[in-house]
């Protein structure tokens, strides 16, 4: 096992030294935690001893640490946040009737001082040297004892003591599912600092993001809990673990009041855990040999539907391996816990009383986050939409693979909720920062549903073989780290030869629109003038199928002049001809068919439905 486990390590860690191109270079970190955990009063504390590797060319003189359960206090920012929003979450706030007015109220606003979540410092120390430090809301400012140089390693040591919230968001304890510890975003974790800096966000209820390293951690706790969570489990036989048929784990009787589990996660860049007397416990072989290991509460009610999941998720993960690239690690668990579904490392806390197509959903999505999230790790904080928008689109590509009613096009409920936020006239551009939308309703189509039409949008734009052979390519050239959005348009450029920085700019950067029409249709003779106009900002390459009254069709494919590019014919079946480019700067254009219009049955712009053209009444016109 161990040169099994050695292997493994040298695995990812090579990979990640072939990452460090002199374009891009990781800090490193190496934890190692020591947690005893009083379920009684739901506190805990623990030591931490973190070497931190600097590997940036510039001299640290600060770090910063989160302390994110210090958010679940009355007058932290996040209670400032849903006081003040239009829709705060339902999930956090209270309903209170005031005057024959529905009031919300902010739960983390009236929470008593057992209910609240804290996490307090203690003894910090950089290579036994006390540093000064200082507590702002969530996050820790560490004045070092001595400057950190460029390429030098340094160790810091703490001690921590935190108290779980009443569940709220993610984390916390006896949530509405029954869940007794739900441990995500726990442990003072230290800031990401890349080439921009330092990312020292307050924990708002949004995303997050973190330095990739390895963790060693240790969990004391009552013997009656039954634990999962990121990395792999190191005493197994100490803890009293054994297995029934079909890859079910047992707890086997001991003698002692609490036990120890002992973690160990290579290469990850958070680490979270649950906790709870009633798990069932269920592990499954997966694709590579991995590990899917299923934890959900022993009720009669939800049991059908986890045992359903599992075959299930055997095939998504196979599904996103071929799609994306290989999972890298050797376990995955899907743990019912938290309050909705929240990827983390090698794990995800989920809802598990729901009905099981929903549960499927939720599964399906919190995996692919591993590859978005937690391998290739962009800044989710400010561009939310590269994660949560891959991973959905990954998603309706599984759900579409392995249900057995096919869709013709799995995004149709997609572009349908953005056309929904362009009406609202209420849309910002995807370069908002995930914690300064106005709405949360916005804020989850931008980054969800127009980050995921990114993918699909560029289908139509380079063809679908071109954005398979991107996702595969984007993965490969930029797991372990943190890629950003040029990183994405220069592999699709690439892969396909295209001009892209218009794409990526309109789409991500701005709030333009795609729409175009067609806005005349006149007989010439024996053939036929058609006029297409753009009306929105939006440039895009046009394609237009034409139908004969004969059953017949044929295609033309106009080019994006800035683009450079000439897409693949997408269907071989039918006829295209290339006609010239359009340059952006003229609103209209012209073409000739070679028949009469007495002949012409329909013509339609993208009868993909690919492109985002939020007005489609003028995409099509009939002769009658």
């Amino acid at each position: 096992m161990k040169k099994i486990f050695l292997l493994f390590l040298f695995s990812l860690s090579f990979g990640s030294l072939l990452a460090q191109s002199s374009a891009y270079w990781q800090q490193h970190v190496n934890y190692k935690m020591d947690v005893a955990v009083d379920v009684k009063n739901y506190q805990y504390k623990g030591k931490q001893e973190l070497v931190y590797t600097n590997n940036s060319a510039d001299t640290l003189k600060r770090v910063f640490y989160h302390l994110f359960n210090n958010a679940f206090q009355p007058g932290s920012e996040m209670d400032a946040r849903l006081q003040c929003i239009k829709d705060p979450d339902k999930r956090m706030v209270d309903s209170v009737n005031v005057a024959g007015k529905a009031l919300k109220i902010s739960r983390i606003k009236t929470l008593k001082p057992n209910e609240i979540g804290y996490l307090n410092i203690s003894n910090f120390k950089q290579d036994g040297v006390v540093a000064t430090t200082k507590t702002v809301g969530t996050i820790l400012e560490v004045t070092l004892a001595k400057p950190i140089l460029p390429h030098s390693k340094t160790t810091f040591t703490l001690d921590f003591d935190g108290q779980v919230p009443v569940q709220i968001r993610r984390s916390g304890r006896n949530n509405s599912e029954g869940i007794e510890l739900s441990m995500a975003q726990w442990y003072p974790k230290i800031a990401e600092f890349d080439f921009e800096g330092w990312h020292a966000d307050p924990y708002i209820a949004r995303e997050f993001q973190g330095v990739w390293g390895d963790f060693d951690v240790k969990i004391t706790i009552d013997k009656n809990y039954v634990l999962g969570g990121t990395g792999y489990l190191q005493n197994p036989n100490e803890i009293g673990y054994g297995y029934q048929d079909a890859g079910v784990k047992v707890r086997l009787p001991k003698k002692t009041k609490t036990l120890t589990w002992h973690f160990y996660a290579p290469m990850v860049h958070d680490f979270a855990w649950a906790a709870d007397k009633n798990y069932l416990h269920d592990v499954v072989k997966g694709p590579n040999n991995v590990d899917l290991h299923f934890l959900y509460k022993n009720n009669p009610k939800i049991i059908e539907n986890w045992k359903a999941l599992q075959p299930k998720m055997v095939a998504v993960i196979d599904f996103y391996n071929k799609i994306v690239g290989d999972y890298p690690y050797k376990q995955y668990s899907f743990i019912q816990g938290g309050d909705g579904g929240m990827e983390y490392a090698m794990c995800t806390l989920m809802v598990g009383n729901s009905k099981f197509q929903s549960l499927l959903g939720t599964g399906a999505h919190e995996l692919g986050h591993s590859w978005f999230q937690h391998i290739l790790a962009s800044n989710e904080s400010k561009h939310p939409w590269m994660d949560e928008g891959f991973t959905s689109y990954i998603e309706d590509l599984a759900m579409n693979e392995i249900n057995e009613k096919k869709k013709e096009n799995p995004f149709e409920s997609t572009y349908k909720a953005y056309y929904k936020l362009v009406e609202s006239g209420k849309e910002q551009p995807q370069t908002t920062h995930g914690d300064r939308y106005d709405e949360n309703k916005h804020y989850s189509v931008s980054s969800y549903y127009k980050g995921e039409i990114f993918l699909s949008q560029l289908e139509y734009v380079i063809g679908k073989e071109n954005v398979n052979k991107t996702l595969k390519k984007y993965f490969q050239d930029f797991k372990f780290k943190h890629p950003t959005p040029n990183d994405i348009k220069r592999t699709a450029e690439r892969v396909s030869g295209a001009n892209l920085d218009w794409y990526l700019t309109d789409w991500t950067q701005t709030i333009n629109t795609i729409d175009y029409g067609i806005k005349d249709v006149k007989e010439n003779g024996d053939t036929t003038t058609v006029t297409l106009e753009r009306i929105g900002r939006m440039p895009m390459p046009i394609d237009v199928l034409v139908e004969y009254i004969d059953g017949t069709q044929e295609s033309f494919y106009i080019p994006l002049r800035m683009m450079s590019y000439e897409k693949e014919n997408q269907n071989s079946g039918i006829k295209r001809t290339v006609l010239n480019d359009w340059a952006w700067a003229f609103p209209t254009y012209e073409f000739n068919i070679s028949k009469n219009r007495a002949t012409i049955k329909k013509i339609t712009i993208d009868s993909s439905k690919l492109m985002a053209d939020v007005k489609q009444e003028d995409n099509s016109y009939e002769i009658k």
